[in-house]
């Protein structure tokens, strides 16, 4: 039988007695004479339970209410897997009930929440739901269930949907770490307490206009007073290197009171080989060299996360929050080692020489985040005004040595050897202030507006240092220190409207950005303010109970990453740096989608975007010095549109069938900087497909099976080309215990086709880049609950989108 997830929530007032003070104690047990500890017992004054107090079991089963006075009660007992007790009693003294026995349920319950065993997705206007609870996926991380989610695609590093980064919310509040730290948050915590994940690929007003599709992690609350806790875990063996990540997760709530901590650490070691091949030309496009490079790169971390929130109910109007994420990647565990030895080739083909590189790096990241929340609900439902304050300190420092020796073939010794060493930091302070209000209009309609202010102080430091005949020098040419300050305001108003079959929801977002960069040694001061708006539109028709057509437009924009404004070059070996152009421009994208749904499961989707300066990280060849330049650019614009199709439908009693498939074409238009800055096309039609099947066994639906396939065609991004990739993945899932543990096993990327390799080649570039990376892993997890496990957590993460853009150099 097909069970529904049903959500039972018990609202439980404190209320003082003046007569004579009672009490109500007893034990309760299960069939097999056991203790059930943590049990809901709720008593009420009458079936209409319009009064309520009530208690928690413990450890042994028993429970006591107090300060009660005579009179008719009806008492309730619930858990988990149990059919619900109750019991009419006429209190006049204090009364022991002795023992109560809970007799096990298979089917659905009456009050109780019902385990759901297989995901699910539900197609809203602007948004996919993926629904996640208890299913297989539950004992994954955070980043798994992304790798599974409708229209979401992982890889390389890279969290993308319909070709584009999108911006990552917890409850709908924007976590505010770097693309990278996002990742390594997502991936060491336990979706346990994951309720749903919404892909929004249109955001509505009250969303960020920063970033394309904005991705909302769910997670589950209960208003039900006690304590719960987890203990998770996992295990990931890849070809080379075990990856490992453990934490706990504890809730606390009284009637005034909330309290949530959630502390993970994630080891893991990470191995990835690359293959580089370079043709170098003269000006007459004639290949003058050829450059071969085997690199191997393994990368050491442990990052600790913490976040803990703290909600204080004052009244049924008031309330004050304070929240914490904090994000701690020591020095002495994060390592990066690479190998590379290049051979360099002359236009006929012969080995002409070779050069062998080793680099060392240790990196630390300090991330100290703090947001003040306070939420006033006025008489009027629905009416509400919150205020919201936070602060980050973001600290990053590096330290890289790079030793490379000069070969001739076949010969053991080398002609030249090079060393030099950098050091680079980066600090920024973040402060922000915002205000939202919410108000109905009637019965159908709902005004918003808010406001937002930003303020950021960034500085980044670079020391390079070369050595001769043993000594360090300080390179003058590659050391400066950039200074980056940038003030944001931004207002907003959304308004929305429901009738018989229409839906209607429109907004506007204005934003004024004010921003000064200063290289300090080439004494260089860069000075851009500008105004933007950021209209937007949702109109959806329900022609009847089965079928509905939308209609969506949004103007969006992407602000350069930090370190993309940074003009240093961080060398990465002799012949390869990377730099950043203090002048770039911000992206602006715009976006049309129009949808229709037919039969509530299948959805068809025609998009269009235009984006104007796309930022982009670009490998250009220099053909004179034969240098590598990784350069973030802007180019001049690119053009995405395509058709979507997904459905979720019962294939049979136990199977269950998501699909997506995705054709879209992507035009890029950029300039060609070591090809006389001319412009430049690359474009191709693609192919994106994910299929996701969800089989449940045994009685009691506690055994799930998930496989999932995946596949994308190659894929036009900026000057690049990049390969086919696909993988097939197995998730076997066991809850125990009346779903207080649970066990999954699984393999990801079964065939290891998720590999790839990138091709530059136009005018006079021409690089091959191969990657083989560790993606076909075992995965072990496992989770167990205590405490009262109907409870959910108040889990949050902190709101802010200037910190998205910080960026640290990925190793890997």
């Amino acid at each position: 039988m097909h069970l529904k997830s049903i959500v039972y929530l018990f609202y439980i007032f404190s209320f003082s007695l003046v007569a004579q003070d009672l009490t109500l104690s007893g034990k309760v047990i299960d069939v097999n004479n056991i203790p059930i500890a943590y049990t809901n017992v709720v008593l009420s004054l009458n079936e209409d339970a319009t009064s309520l107090t009530g208690s928690t079991t413990d450890d042994t089963g028993f429970f006591k209410i107090e300060n009660l006075k005579s009179g008719q009660y009806q008492l309730k007992i619930t858990y988990l897997g149990f059919k619900t007790y109750t019991q009419n009693i006429n209190l006049n003294t204090n009364t022991n009930l002795n023992t109560i026995i809970l007799e096990e349920s298979t089917e659905e319950l009456d009050g109780v929440m019902v385990v759901a065993k297989r995901p699910t997705v539900k197609r809203l206007v602007d948004r996919l739901v993926f629904d996640v609870e208890n299913s297989t996926l539950s004992n994954n991380n955070v980043l798994d269930v992304l790798k599974f989610s409708p229209g979401v695609f992982v890889n390389d590093g890279k969290i993308t949907v319909k070709n584009s980064e999108p911006i990552i919310y917890i409850n709908d509040r924007r976590i505010h770490l770097s693309s990278s730290e996002v990742q390594q948050l997502l991936e060491g915590t336990s979706a346990a307490n994951i309720k749903s994940i919404e892909v929004i690929t249109n955001p509505p007003a009250k969303y960020e206009a920063e970033g394309g599709a904005v991705i909302n992690i769910v997670i589950s609350k209960n208003i039900i007073s006690g304590y719960n806790g987890s203990i998770f875990g996992n295990y990931r063996q890849g070809f080379q290197y075990p990856k490992y990540a453990v934490g706990t997760s504890h809730f606390f709530k009284t009637e005034k009171l909330n309290t949530y901590i959630n502390y993970n650490v994630s080891p893991r070691k990470d191995f990835r080989h690359n293959d580089e091949f370079v043709n170098f030309f003269d000006s007459n496009n004639i290949n003058t060299s050829s450059w071969e490079t085997d690199y191997d790169r393994i990368k050491k971390s442990s990052d600790h996360n913490l976040n803990a929130n703290i909600d204080y109910d004052f009244n049924e109007f008031n309330s004050l929050g304070f929240s914490t994420n904090i994000l701690v990647s020591p020095r002495k565990s994060t390592k990066f080692n690479a190998n590379s030895i290049t051979d360099v080739f002359g236009p006929n083909k012969v080995l002409d020489s070779l050069f062998i590189t080793d680099k060392l790096s240790v990196t630390e990241v300090l991330n100290f985040a703090f947001t003040l929340d306070y939420v006033h609900k006025f008489k009027r439902e629905g009416e509400k005004l919150s205020l919201s304050a936070h602060h980050t300190n973001y600290d990053y420092s590096d330290f890289q040595n790079v030793d490379t020796g000069y070969f001739f073939p076949n010969m053991a010794s080398s002609f030249r050897d090079n060393r030099f060493q950098t050091f680079s930091s980066q600090y920024i302070k973040l402060y922000t202030g915002q205000m939202d209000y919410e108000l109905p209009i009637g019965e159908s309609s709902k005004l918003e507006v808010g406001g937002k202010l930003s303020s950021i102080d960034s500085e980044s430091v670079l020391n390079q240092f070369n050595f001769e005949n043993g000594e360090s020098i300080e390179d003058l040419q590659n050391s400066d220190t950039f200074l980056y300050d940038e003030m944001n305001y931004a207002a907003y108003a959304a308004y929305s409207k429901d009738w018989e079959h229409w839906s209607l929801q429109t907004g506007l977002r204005a934003e004024y950005t004010n921003l000064t960069g200063s290289s300090l040694w080439n004494n260089e001061l860069n000075r851009n303010d500008y105004v933007k708006l950021f209209p937007s539109i949702y109109i959806l028709n329900h022609i009847n109970e089965n079928n509905s057509i939308y209609f969506n437009y949004k103007k969006r924009i992407y602000r350069p990453r930090y370190n993309e404004l940074n003009p240093f070059k961080y060398f990465l070996n002799d012949n390869t740096y990377m730099t950043g152009d203090p002048n770039l421009k911000p992206q602006i994208d715009d976006v049309f989608t129009l949808g229709y749904t037919f039969n509530k499961n299948y959805t068809f989707e025609l998009y269009y975007r235009y984006e104007d300066n796309p930022t982009l990280e670009i490998l250009y060849q220099d053909n004179q010095d034969n240098v590598i330049k990784y350069v973030n650019t802007n180019i001049d614009h690119s053009i995405s549109y395509g058709l979507d199709f997904t459905t979720y439908t019962k294939i049979a009693p136990h199977w269950y069938l998501y699909a997506l498939t995705s054709v879209f074409y992507y035009d890029n238009k950029f300039f060609a900087i070591e090809s006389n800055n001319e412009l430049v096309s690359n474009d191709r039609w693609s192919l994106y497909a994910q299929i996701n099947n969800y089989f449940s066994f045994l009685k009691d639906e506690s055994l799930t099976f998930d496989v999932s396939y995946n596949y994308i065609s190659p894929i036009a991004e900026g000057a690049r080309i990049i390969s086919e990739r696909s993988g097939l993945n197995l998730n076997l899932k066991k809850t125990l215990w009346n779903n207080r543990a649970s066990l999954n096993i699984g393999v990801e990327d079964i065939f290891n086709t998720q590999n790839f390799h990138t091709i530059t080649k136009y005018l006079n570039q021409d690089v091959l880049f191969k990657s083989n990376m560790e993606n076909r892993l075992f995965v072990f997890g496992f989770n167990y609950k205590f405490g009262n496990t109907v409870l959910k957590t108040n889990a949050r993460q902190i709101e802010l989108d200037e910190l998205e853009r910080l960026e640290k150099e990925s190793n890997i």
